[in-house]
């Protein structure tokens, strides 16, 4: 009898037929893989292919990459290296720079400096007068400079010698836009020889700065934009003096003559006497006007004027150079011991009493010249400045009231320009002019401009000289 074959249980079946359903599925992953990684591979080889023939066209219409290089080792000895910029960069990265760079090219103004010009008298009988100007403005200037210029350019002065005459200023003021080419023209040196130049740099545009005279020809109402003056006028100095002679010295208006250069600026001091004179209730038409040749010392026919005239005079104002003026007085003083000799500015104070002391004690004492600067030999922030100024940059030179009006001048004109800024030119330059109020340099009074008002300082102070041949300060009121 055969055995009966054994029963498996339904536990172990499904078992069975698990593991068997497993092990197919496991099979199949595979293939699935293999297959796709296949396929992978085949297409990754195919897009390797195009896009290589892709870059190979390109490479015949792009210029190869440069690779960056790799920073160099950075050697370290005994500290960490510097993190802060240099110099150089610090100045590339200012403002100041970056505004100065941006500006548009202006005639006399480079990266680094602003040219200005000068024309006055160098040679010739009158040259105390344009050195001693042209002084004046140096020594503000290199004060200047010394401290870092202006918006970091430096100042700079170019002199043409004109010898006071009005033929050859038209060459100079030629030659400093032309050759030299300015940016504009400060402490230009009388009034003959502005009839000349002022005309030349309004047509230019260009900037007229700080004269060296009180002229009405630099002062018309409206003013010229381009003319900028600092100082009192003739008219305000030759008003003083006609008032002090009336009012303090109790001199009739009758009693009054004028010493006058026969010129633009005698006629510009006359002016002023005049007008002063019917102010007073006097007459302009009995003023006796005495006059000599500009550049001479050739007082003798106004000497027998004054000798033939039938009124007394009392006290002359004079309206000239040094040396005309200190040879008017000498041939005078022994046939008028009692006389008042004044002077306007432009005499040149220094240089008038230097005359005057040559001659004597008695030729100097008591002649009277109006300033437009306070005093020299005073100690107001203004004049330690001046004079520490000119002691550094010019020592043994003494102070001068001519180069003290172009120290002031000089300084006026550098504050504008500060506050003008780095992109500079001429229209904003006035404008920064016609803006400025009540600015206080230590003079004594404030400097003030507006658009109808181109002169600074209306201030006129008194001097007298001594026997020593020192100036002292006298009240004109």
């Amino acid at each position: 009898m055969m055995p009966e074959p054994s029963r498996r249980s339904p536990t172990r079946l499904f078992a069975l037929l698990g593991a068997s359903a497993i092990a197919a599925a496991v099979l199949a992953v595979v293939i699935v893989f293999i297959g796709g990684r296949v396929s992978f591979e085949w297409n990754k080889a195919g897009s390797s292919a195009s896009d290589a023939n892709t870059r190979s066209k390109l490479v015949a219409k792009e210029p190869p990459k440069q690779e960056p290089r790799p920073a160099a080792p950075v050697q370290v000895a005994n500290a960490a290296p510097d993190p802060r910029p240099s110099e150089q960069e610090l100045l590339a990265s200012t403002p100041v720079r970056k505004a100065i760079e941006a500006a548009p090219l202006i005639r006399g103004v480079s990266e680094n400096e602003i040219k200005f010009g000068i024309s006055a008298p160098l040679t010739g009988p009158s040259r105390e007068l344009g050195q001693q100007m042209k002084l004046g403005i140096e020594t503000a200037f290199r004060r200047a400079n010394e401290a870092g210029g202006v918006n970091g350019r430096q100042l700079t002065l170019v002199a043409a010698d004109d010898s006071y005459e009005p033929e050859r200023t038209a060459e100079t003021m030629k030659q400093l836009y032309d050759k030299h080419e300015v940016f504009g023209i400060v402490g230009n040196v009388g009034t003959p020889t502005a009839t000349v130049a002022l005309p030349y740099a309004l047509e230019k545009r260009m900037l007229f700065f700080g004269a060296f005279t009180g002229a009405g020809l630099l002062r018309r109402d409206p003013p010229d934009r381009y003319v900028i003056n600092y100082r009192a006028s003739y008219a305000e100095e030759t008003d003083a003096v006609v008032r002090y002679l009336v009012k303090l010295r109790r001199l009739r208006t009758d009693q009054i003559a004028v010493f006058a250069q026969q010129d633009a600026y005698g006629d510009a001091g006359f002016a002023g006497v005049s007008r002063a004179i019917r102010a007073l209730g006097g007459s302009d038409a009995a003023i006796l006007r005495l006059d000599y040749k500009r550049n001479t010392v050739d007082v003798d026919d106004a000497i027998a004027r004054l000798r033939a005239h039938k009124t007394p005079i009392k006290a002359i104002v004079m309206v000239a150079a040094y040396r005309a003026a200190a040879k008017f007085i000498e041939k005078t003083r022994d046939l008028y011991p009692a006389m008042i000799y004044t002077n306007v500015s432009f005499v040149g104070s220094t240089a008038l009493a230097d005359e005057l002391k040559l001659l004597g004690p008695r030729y100097s004492n008591g002649v009277i010249v109006t300033q437009v600067v306070p005093a020299i030999d005073g100690y107001s922030s203004l004049a330690l400045a001046y004079k520490s100024g000119l002691a550094n940059f010019f020592p043994g030179v003494a102070p001068d009231y001519v180069s003290m009006e172009g120290y002031v001048a000089a300084n006026v004109l550098i504050e504008a320009l500060k506050r003008t800024g780095p992109q500079l030119d001429t229209e904003k330059l006035v404008d920064t002019f016609e803006n400025m109020r009540n600015f206080d340099m230590g003079l004594g009074t404030l400097i003030s401009y507006g658009r109808a008002e181109h002169q600074g300082s209306h201030k006129v102070w008194g001097t007298q000289l001594d026997a020593a041949g020192h100036y002292q300060a006298i009240e004109l009121q």
